[in-house]
């Protein structure tokens, strides 16, 4: 299986009082990662983003688009307090679920590829995804491009610790 690693730049307002990333900016985070890999972007001319595209980027967020996606769970879990960097963290994630209608995206914020010794990881999580109709607001079942772009990331669900 395979996971993407997405980079992330940090921003200084992300910081709150304590001089770490904000537990909401961290969930922040995790939506632009999920963002840049799942959304088309813009293409040029020629049909080609300048930047490369992710494989995964099949859905359409432009204006007038059939299909969105409403977020119905998400739980994280802070493993250290992430300070301010200048280096963008990684945020590595992988699908942990695809249902017929839904996804469970997870996710690991690093400082660095999980490759590269000595990695740390800030925080894991989870954020169940549920495709909809845009027109109507019902769940719509996951199409073939969709699972075909997908199918490559699935693996076993992160695992957060549960106070019983």
């Amino acid at each position: 299986m395979a996971r993407l690693e997405v980079p992330v730049q940090l921003r200084w307002s992300d910081m709150d009082a304590y001089a770490h990333v904000n537990n909401v900016e961290m969930l922040r985070l995790l939506e632009e990662a999920r963002i840049e890999a799942f959304w088309r972007h813009p293409v040029g001319p020629d049909g080609t983003r300048p930047d490369g595209a992710w494989s995964t980027a099949v859905l359409d967020a432009g204006p007038g688009a059939g299909l969105s996606t409403l977020v119905a769970r998400q739980e994280i879990e802070y493993v250290r307090p992430l300070g301010y960097r200048r280096a963008p963290v990684v945020v590595e994630m992988w699908i942990g679920h695809l249902g017929g209608a839904s996804l469970d995206v997870c996710y690991e914020v690093r400082d660095a590829p999980a490759a590269v010794e000595g990695s740390q990881v800030y925080a894991r999580a989870v954020t169940t995804l549920v495709l909809v109709d845009a027109r109507t607001g019902a769940p719509q079942r996951i199409g073939p491009e969709q699972r075909a772009a997908w199918e490559q990331f699935v693996e076993e669900p992160v695992r957060l610790r549960r106070r019983r």
